[in-house]
């Protein structure tokens, strides 16, 4: 037979697991916000260097020899 005492242990620890969980969660969501703007951000930053790419090679003829390093 349980002592009521062992309950009411048992459901602190549970309560206190609980709450770490709760703020465990908070974190993982807070960490998963910052990623999502983190892609975000990079999608927009490689769309616009596409279309940077596009602009600027536009009717323009590259000699190979321009994007040689300067020590060549």
């Amino acid at each position: 037979m349980e002592h009521p005492h062992d309950t009411d242990q048992r459901l602190t620890d549970l309560e206190i697991k609980a709450s770490f969980t709760e703020d465990l969660l908070d974190q993982l969501n807070q960490v998963i916000v910052r990623q999502q703007q983190q892609i975000d951000t990079l999608i927009r930053e490689i769309g616009h260097l596409r279309h940077a790419g596009t602009q600027g090679s536009a009717g323009v003829s590259r000699n190979p020899h321009d994007d040689l390093p300067p020590h060549y």
